[in-house]
């Protein structure tokens, strides 16, 4: 796991605290927090890293095709089962097994569960014999267990069961400079990937756009925005500017017309907000051409560029301020920032 934060280090000493102990674990952590990737640091530093590292997703199988993979089942024990079916818990034998959202597990399920970690035995679906096993089992949620347990949805005494000990992953809004180490990682990865002699670096721009971003989906969503962005740069010879963090944004979003706009919006641009800070060459609103009629398209593109470049002047020429004083995406304002042939970077004295 990268990362040099003292959140993630504390999380990681934690583990390895735990390692040598033979006891069930939760690992805690929102989605994309690298939960899985604790659990087999768990394994692999304790004595059993030897042994099998089994993991099941609980959320993705039904109840009974979950319980026939957790706890096997016999030749004949319901319609196509034709022969014995060994389960992942007598794979993982000797070794560890992880629980993937083991909170979405039945209650059924959860009883059979209790019953393994307290005794260590099972008999497997339509099996009359009992087994014997052990493993140690880790659980690994995004959910309130504890708040599941109260509602009644998730089992008390097998959450007592599980939390020996919890172990707490940090989302990356909590790692503080771990994001441009591992957007690096990720870019030189990419590089790679797209056969460029080397990664040319993040703009100013884009790494403040790295540090604006809250990271809801932490590294998985990290990993996509830089893999994505490098992928639509395309651009070997120069630093990356542009982040693509949403690719569900649209360029073309049309603008609501005029009639389903806020009746306080219309006509509400002041002559001093619409002012421009200076004069600029191109253009003015005032153009006429030669015949003495105006020309709508060019004016249209004189205001629409003072704008920008007011905005621009008002936020110290950084783009994603500007696109937000505006009402637009980040996109957009670059798409403009083309059209018009701006220059982005703040004029010297």
């Amino acid at each position: 796991m990268l990362g040099e934060s003292a959140s993630l280090a504390a999380a990681l000493d934690h583990l390895s605290q735990l390692a040598g102990i033979q006891r069930p674990v939760l690992v805690l952590g929102e989605r994309g927090t690298g939960k899985e990737l604790a659990a087999e640091r768990l394994h692999y530093l304790s004595s059993r890293w030897d042994a099998p590292f089994i993991k099941v997703n609980c959320a993705s199988m039904a109840e009974t095709l979950l319980e026939s993979e957790l706890f096997g089942h016999e030749a004949g024990a319901f319609t196509g089962a034709s022969k014995l079916h060994v389960g992942r818990f007598e794979r993982a034998d000797g070794g560890t097994l992880l629980l993937d959202e083991i909170g979405t597990m039945s209650p059924r399920l959860q009883e059979k569960l209790l019953r393994l970690i307290e005794y260590g035995e099972f008999e497997r679906v339509g099996g009359q014999r009992t087994l014997s096993v052990d493993v140690r089992v880790v659980g690994s949620t995004n959910a309130d267990l504890r708040a599941m347990a109260a509602a009644q949805s998730f089992r008390a005494d097998l959450l007592d069961r599980l939390s020996f000990d919890v172990v707490h992953m940090p989302a990356l809004r909590h790692r503080d400079d771990d994001v441009f180490l591992l957007a690096r990682h990720f870019a030189v990865e990419m590089s790679a990937e797209l056969s460029w002699e080397q990664f040319p670096g993040f703009t100013p721009a884009a790494l403040h756009a790295l540090a604006e971003h809250s990271w809801p989906g932490n590294v998985r969503e990290l990993k996509n925005v830089i893999e994505r962005s490098l992928h639509r740069w395309a651009d070997q010879d120069n630093a990356v500017e542009t982040l693509v963090i949403d690719p569900f944004e649209s360029p073309w979003s049309d603008a609501l017309p005029l009639q389903d706009q806020p009746a306080a919006s219309v006509g509400s641009v002041t002559a001093d907000s619409a002012r421009p800070a200076q004069k600029h060459s191109g253009p003015g609103p005032e153009a006429i051409n030669e015949e003495g009629s105006i020309n709508l398209r060019e004016r249209v593109d004189a205001y629409e560029r003072s704008l920008l470049i007011s905005a621009l002047e008002q936020q110290d020429f950084n783009q994603r301020r500007s696109a937000e004083s505006l009402g637009l995406s980040y996109d957009q304002l670059r798409g403009l920032v083309r059209k018009h042939k701006l220059s982005t970077r703040r004029r010297k004295n």
